[in-house]
């Protein structure tokens, strides 16, 4: 059985990491057998999550899980796709790893309020005594990440414009399929599903969740696949 290693279920979403939610539902959508494992961070080969074992090697990407889904155990997660419709998908899925996710990222680390709420949580096995000193290391070293990618550096108008757009994006593209590419499910779906998933998650205050709260269509794709692949809530 491969083993998924995952941080856990927080803030009411399948896991804290939209990462490890995609990889957890292309393990589903795949029919695999597996099991997930929390605490296994600190031997995390490149230093994230999620990765898989499995059992002969250890695949430590989302995208390259999926990968390896597609050519050891013969997934097609795509096979009901065009050429064309495929990079679409590829595209959106991009679009929501690589840009919305800092623009989330920031909005629970960076704003006081929120890290407050959700990602100080983390730390509360940490001993007392050194624990403020980590979560200032933490918090810095992520507020780095962020300007370095280059969020960070944007005006908080400008930040809310392009989450906006993203969203704008991806709901006038959905529109009312039942999936992002038509009726069938495929990889991007997992993407699609984690990161509107978290988006969309009450317990963080921000711009980009209220304005994910606009967006009907995107709200009832969500319930869809919560309720085929995650019916316990």
């Amino acid at each position: 059985m491969m083993t998924l290693y995952t941080f856990g279920p927080a803030f009411g979403l399948p896991d804290m990491s939209p990462f490890v939610t995609k990889t957890e539902l292309l393990l589903k959508m795949a029919g695999c057998d597996y099991r997930c494992q929390t605490g296994g961070y600190a031997k995390a080969p490149k230093g994230k999550m999620p990765y898989l074992h499995t059992g002969d090697a250890v695949i430590d990407d989302s995208t390259l899980i999926r990968f390896y889904l597609e050519q050891s155990h013969q997934i097609n997660f795509d096979a009901a796709l065009s050429p064309a419709e495929r990079g679409i998908a590829w595209a959106f899925e991009k679009m929501l790893e690589e840009h919305l996710y800092y623009i989330s990222l920031r909005d629970r680390w960076a704003i006081d309020a929120n890290f407050n709420k959700g990602p100080r949580k983390i730390f509360k096995r940490i001993p007392a005594l050194i624990r403020g000193f980590v979560i200032w290391k933490v918090r810095r070293k992520m507020n780095t990440k962020l300007r370095i990618q280059g969020i960070a550096l944007h005006k908080e108008a400008d930040i809310i414009q392009l989450a906006k757009k993203d969203l704008d994006a991806l709901a006038d593209f959905l529109a009312d399929k039942t999936y992002l590419m038509g009726d069938t499910l495929c990889a991007a779906d997992a993407t699609v599903y984690a990161f509107m998933r978290s988006a969309l998650c009450p317990l963080f205050d921000s711009a980009t969740h209220e304005y994910a709260l606009s967006k009907p269509n995107l709200i009832a794709y969500c319930d869809r696949i919560s309720k085929k692949f995650y019916p316990e809530g």
